[in-house]
């Protein structure tokens, strides 16, 4: 069974987990819908519209 040979100290394992914590969405405002959403993402209100201009 692999055992690690030294403690690892509070300050290695904190600088370590530094890229574990949650990130926030990136939220844009859209002109064409007037709604907050997110980017690269299609909302409700742009597939109507894009339904819409087809007709």
């Amino acid at each position: 069974m692999a055992v690690p040979a030294r403690k690892t100290s509070k300050m290695k394992k904190r600088t370590r987990r530094t890229h574990h914590q949650i990130k926030s969405p990136t939220i844009a405002y859209d002109l064409t819908t007037g709604v907050y959403k997110r980017s690269h993402y299609i909302t409700k209100e742009e597939v109507k519209l894009r339904k819409a201009e087809v007709r």
